[in-house]
């Protein structure tokens, strides 16, 4: 169930803040939630801790044109030469 919390944050905070929420594809709300399921989570109510993947994921910004499979084809070639 999802519950209202109004915050009183200094502007330049909230802003920088809703800036790296979009460059990991969250909302400010997501980001501040799991935030906080982090912080708690050695109480016991909270047991869906952050996935490895969840941490990961934005971490790495590479262009969309990007052909994965040549990418990795090229690697595997250079590697194994």
């Amino acid at each position: 169930m999802n519950t209202k919390l109004t915050l009183s944050l200094d502007a330049e905070v909230i802003e920088k803040a809703k800036t790296y929420a979009k460059s990991q594809k969250q909302s400010l709300s997501q980001l501040i939630e799991n935030y906080l399921k982090r912080l708690t989570l050695e109480y016991p109510e909270i047991d869906t801790p952050v996935s490895i993947v969840q941490e990961m994921s934005g971490i790495i910004n590479l262009d969309e044109d990007l052909d994965y499979k040549k990418s990795f084809g090229e690697h595997q070639i250079k590697k194994y030469k």
